[in-house]
């Protein structure tokens, strides 16, 4: 048997997993990673640690397969927005890794906001001008690390799916469109990085990767990492891989992930889509240099969410609790939860809010408070179908993924907010399975993505049944804590 080895670098942990060319997982290794806060609103990683657990997990299943030779080819799926800087002579970290939902930049994107350059930066890219984005991240970091400018010809900056392949290859400096896309540093229309962009976020060309397309001959392992080479043939950015694990591979097929954030794609097809309602457009998967796309409405906090509530309050001792909490009470009792953690994502982008609890009395106890968490993610869905729709991106089913959807109640809470059909796998791991598809079609076992679906596997569907009477009262007292929560940041 051969198998194709997946490499999940997510926020909070790292992956290796093993599949068959089926798409059944084999075998899985994880590995936490650490997140660091040195200031208000910094979020940073370790990139040493990220490289040296990612090995250590890669070469546990690896070794458990039978060797190096046993695998048939390498994908990997990431955390997307996230800025590593090494020195390309020894491949090892310069600085720290700045996070996807770090904040430093935001007195610079507002400043860019001022003069104007948000409506080009939208019509190039599909982004619109926020700390979530790569590119002022690079900017700042070239401009208050001497590390970084010291390192001259010899510096390279990446997402983290390059500096992997980078590690991994000894030396190829690649990235794929779908990572590129999320940069703020390349135009969609374009095949590389654009020359305007670099200059406005003062980032030169010679320290970013090449572009590749998201499945082929993308490189090859050192025999060093794991005894023999490793075809590298697949890469995509993690809410892209979602979208090809749920087989959202024609126009109007929409996927959401629940993880450390939530994200929400709908695929658009050949047309690159233009939204006017606080989307963001974006490559859904390049291959053989043509392009799909994608529209996208990202949450900052979601799964964070419940870690928060059990690592720094210590309401509940494990996430699963929340499913019984949630159960024990009949209602929200009037207490809603906007997780601004981090701020606001879409449709709202204001990177300024604060997370807040409304409508908290003496009545409300722990199971209101672990139920208005789960509601939230529905509500925040809401928001994102609003939008979707006002764009012409109708939803009419939902097919949901992420750790975070194991839990059967906030499923069933999706549909009946949502009043759509929600649909969820019965292997919710859909971003690493995607980057098996990826690279089991730039293997060549499955000649295109649509024969690679087959891997998708058995489904769960929730149908809407809660009373539109109540919906219409749970989104009123929503809005209404948004609003608030907005009112109290842009006062303070």
């Amino acid at each position: 048997m051969h198998y194709i080895l997946v490499l999940d670098e997510g926020t909070t942990s790292t992956r290796a997993m093993l599949f068959a060319p089926d798409g059944t997982c084999i075998d899985r290794a994880q590995q936490a990673l650490t997140q660091y806060y040195p200031l208000p609103g910094y979020v940073e990683h370790d990139a040493e640690q990220i490289w040296s657990l990612t090995l250590e997990c890669a070469r546990a299943v690896v070794q458990r397969a039978g060797g190096a030779r046993t695998i048939l080819a390498l994908g990997i799926t990431n955390q997307r927005e996230t800025v590593v800087f090494w020195d390309k002579r020894t491949g090892l970290p310069l600085a720290p890794a700045i996070v996807w939902q770090d904040r430093r930049t935001a007195d610079a994107y507002d400043a860019l906001k001022a003069a104007g350059h948000e409506p080009v930066v939208q019509a190039k890219t599909g982004l619109l001008l926020d700390p979530y984005f790569s590119g002022a991240k690079i900017g700042w970091a070239l401009a208050h690390w001497p590390a970084l400018r010291a390192a001259g010809r010899h510096l390279a900056v990446g997402t983290v799916d390059s500096y992997l392949a980078f590690r991994l290859t000894g030396g190829q400096h690649v990235t794929d469109a779908t990572n590129a896309s999320r940069t703020a540093l390349m135009a969609l229309g374009s095949s590389g990085w654009d020359d305007g962009l670099l200059d406005l976020f003062g980032v030169p060309r010679r320290i970013l990767p090449e572009i590749l397309d998201s499945a082929g001959s993308l490189g090859t392992t050192s025999a060093e990492c794991f005894g023999a080479p490793i075809a590298l043939c697949g890469i995509a950015g993690d809410q892209q891989a979602a979208a090809i694990g749920q087989g959202c591979l024609r126009a109007g097929l929409t996927k959401a992930t629940f993880g450390t954030g939530a994200f929400i794609l709908t695929q658009t097809g050949r047309s690159l889509p233009q939204s006017k309602h606080k989307l963001l457009s974006t490559i859904a998967w390049q291959l053989g240099g043509e392009r799909h796309y994608a529209l996208e409405g990202s949450v900052f906090t979601a799964g964070s969410l419940i870690r928060w509530m059990r690592d720094d309050l210590g309401l509940i001792q494990r996430p699963e609790e929340t499913d019984t909490l949630a159960r024990s009470v009949p209602d929200n009792g009037g207490v809603y939860i906007v997780p601004a953690l981090s701020g606001l994502g879409a449709p709202h982008w204001r990177p300024d809010a604060r997370g807040s609890i409304v409508g908290l009395h003496f009545a409300a106890r722990k199971a209101h408070v672990a139920r208005a968490a789960l509601e939230a993610m529905a509500h925040q869905a809401h928001d994102l179908k609003l939008a979707f729709a006002a764009d012409g991106a109708e939803w009419t089913e939902v097919r949901i993924d992420g750790g975070m959807v194991a839990n059967d109640w906030m499923a069933q809470d999706l549909a009946d907010v949502l009043d759509v059909v929600v649909e969820r796998p019965r292997f919710i791991e859909t971003t690493a399975l995607g980057a098996a598809m990826l690279a089991a079609v730039g293997a060549g076992v499955y000649s295109t993505l649509q024969e690679a679906a087959s891997m998708r596997g058995p489904v769960q569907r929730f149908t809407p049944a809660l009373d539109s009477g109540l919906r219409s009262t749970r989104l009123i007292g929503w809005q209404r804590a948004v609003d608030q929560t907005l009112s109290v940041s842009l006062n303070g």
